[in-house]
């Protein structure tokens, strides 16, 4: 544990500190976002924050390298195909960013991404499936899950990109309560030494903490797709990690399938943006738009129509994620009380005081009145 805390605080510290030369590069280069109808900012903003996320997660891992307790991990493949199909998809996003590269071409490009992580070990051996057990995965399936893995939670990231501090915090929730439950399989045994699901769900809540002091509202710099292309990249690749690389039969006590189920774990932790991708999707289709093209229907933006301010839509969004990942681990971690299938009621109750509040706090109800 030691050693994932060490590789959490370099990542954190080392993208918070590149921030300050990438904002004055994105400034000179031109590389500023500036306010349009489909945005909420009210002022131009440099953008490429994700540069600095980028290299926060190379020296993460260039240190874990050197920590004794972690040679096991960086002995394998895995490490670099995760460096590579980072700076493949890191690449892509930085295009986007200052050129508004085509869909195909962001495609294209995820697909490399996902390919390289496929050919170096970073993909799905085993599928789950409720109440049938367990799929091995064949070469001929298994390059196109890996694809499409990545391509859903790289989609799912960037499209949640739209506030200040949005995506970064709940990434950050996302990828910290993930860690937890990968450690808890690692305390049961039930991963092996060597998988690399841990250490890159450090470095990934790492660089998304050393980002949010830059990004929090009022942002100084956006992460762009830069950044948030790689974060999916990086949550794909520590789901499958785990969830794909995970074999053995187990159970905590007082769990249904679906918690104990680790492919299915990333799908209650990154809730929203999940939610909020399957919807712009529908909705777009119902329009007879374009699937990719931008508009202000998401869940921030509604919430903000709703009356909250940019700041509170943000927080709103971080607690549902908070919740559905409390959800996932608390089962888990042998608590007491954790046993019972009353354990999720306190979560119950406060996702329902979210929405209430969500819904009719005083200040909607003002406005509803005038």
């Amino acid at each position: 544990m030691t050693a994932y805390l060490e590789v959490f605080a370099i990542a954190a510290v080392a993208t918070y500190l590149f921030c300050f030369p990438v904002r004055r590069l994105a400034v000179m280069l031109g590389a500023v976002v500036q306010p349009d109808e489909n945005r909420v900012h009210e002022r131009p903003m440099p953008t490429v924050g994700g540069a600095s996320m980028y290299v926060g997660l190379l020296i993460a891992l260039g240190v874990a390298s050197l920590l004794p307790s972690l040679k096991p991990v960086m002995a394998t493949s895995e490490p670099m195909g995760v460096v590579l199909g980072a700076t493949v998809i890191f690449a892509v996003g930085v295009v986007d960013d200052l050129r508004e590269l085509s869909p195909p071409g962001k495609l294209a490009g995820t697909v490399l991404a996902s390919t390289i992580l496929y050919f170096l070990g970073v993909t799905l051996f085993y599928f789950r499936i409720p109440f049938a057990g367990f799929v091995v995965l064949g070469p001929d399936v298994t390059p196109l899950l890996t694809a499409l893995w990545v391509a859903v939670m790289s989609n799912a990231i960037n499209l949640i990109d739209g506030l200040d501090g949005l995506a970064a915090g709940i990434v950050t929730i996302a990828s910290g309560a993930f860690f937890v439950y990968s450690w808890r399989l690692h305390d049961l045994g039930l991963l092996t030494p060597d998988n690399v699901g841990l250490l890159v769900a450090a470095a990934t809540c790492g660089i998304c903490v050393g980002f949010l002091p830059h990004n929090f509202h009022p942002g100084k710099i956006m992460m762009g797709d830069a950044g948030a292309l790689m974060l999916g990249l990086l949550m794909a690749a520590s789901t499958m990690s785990v969830g794909g690389q995970t074999a053995n039969e187990f159970r905590f006590s007082g769990e249904t399938y679906f918690f104990f189920a680790p492919l299915f774990i990333p799908f209650v932790i990154l809730g929203v943006p999940m939610v909020d991708s399957v919807f712009a999707f529908l909705r777009r289709l119902a329009r007879r738009g374009q699937w990719h093209a931008r508009d202000t229907e998401h869940l921030h933006h509604r919430l903000m129509r709703l009356g909250h301010g940019h700041l509170r839509s943000v927080v709103i969004l971080w607690i549902w994620t908070a919740i559905l990942s409390g959800l996932v681990l608390y089962p888990t971690l042998n608590l007491p009380g954790s046993g019972s299938a009353n354990a999720i009621i306190p979560f119950g109750i406060l996702a329902l005081a979210v929405a209430l509040y969500t819904l009719f706090h005083p200040g909607l109800r003002q406005r509803s009145n005038t």
